[in-house]
């Protein structure tokens, strides 16, 4: 069985650990579960995920993946993409062999959250999607969580992009869309697996595509107030430590 983890509002927020989050990733591993990473955050190198998780007193090298990965997934290698993103999505195409650029034309552009989103950014983005490039996103999170609340999201960023370029349907790669659940399953195979969120939206049916277990955790974006949600989890906790204490038991 593999417990795949959601990272923002399950593990951390803001990168800051949640409670007992650590522990709890220790007790899954010593009772025999494989522990993987899933993330629709792609604005950060995945070796600056796996250094921020090991921070925490989390060793996580090879486990992270994210909506970075799955996006670059869809892009066939020799081609070439404008990024409209952070590093990671860089780093992500770098390894596809997919060439980024910093504006077109390109054969896609890709979508993702960064802080430094701006007007100048939209129009280059806009251009190449407006002369033939695909539209790939990330991940379509209108808000992530952090410990001030919820912020703007890529969802809100990718929204901006295709709106720009004429209603543009875009290709949406991450949480809970195929190509992050292929990218799931290439790491974890099949079985009983379990999906730990805080987002039934993403995490939630991320779990029924992969056909899962999905557990909704209290310390992100839901909360107990916003039940009944879709999909319908299979257990709640307050938190992962919480979680993982009512499904392990004394193990």
């Amino acid at each position: 069985m593999a417990w795949v983890l959601d990272l923002d509002g399950a593990v951390w927020l803001s990168g800051k650990a949640i409670p007992g989050s650590a522990e709890a990733v220790r007790r899954l591993r010593e009772a025999g579960h494989k522990v993987v990473f899933v993330t629709n955050n792609s604005s950060a190198y995945v070796r600056d995920q796996e250094a921020k998780l090991a921070a925490i007193g989390i060793e996580a090298e090879g486990d992270v993946m994210t909506s970075a990965l799955a996006a670059a997934s869809v892009l066939e290698p020799g081609t070439s993409a404008v990024v409209c993103g952070g590093a990671g999505v860089r780093e992500a195409l770098e390894q596809r062999g997919v060439r980024p650029l910093t504006e077109g034309p390109a054969d896609a552009v890709v979508v993702g959250f960064h802080h430094e989103f701006d007007y100048e950014r939209l129009r280059v983005a806009h251009h190449a999607v407006h002369h033939g490039a695909r539209l790939v996103g990330t991940n379509d999170d209108p808000t992530l969580p952090s410990s001030d609340g919820p912020v703007p999201g890529a969802g809100a960023i990718l929204a901006a992009v295709a709106t720009a370029a004429g209603i543009v349907e875009p290709e949406v790669a991450g949480k809970p869309y195929t190509p992050m659940v292929d990218l799931v399953r290439s790491a974890v195979g099949e079985g009983d697996h379990v999906v730990v969120g805080d987002r039934p939206s993403t995490d939630g049916r991320l779990a029924r595509n992969l056909g899962a277990r999905f557990c909704l955790v209290f310390s992100g974006a839901t909360s107990r107030d916003d039940l009944p949600a879709d999909p319908e989890p299979d257990a709640v906790a307050d938190d992962l430590a919480s979680l993982v204490e009512a499904e392990l038991g004394g193990q």
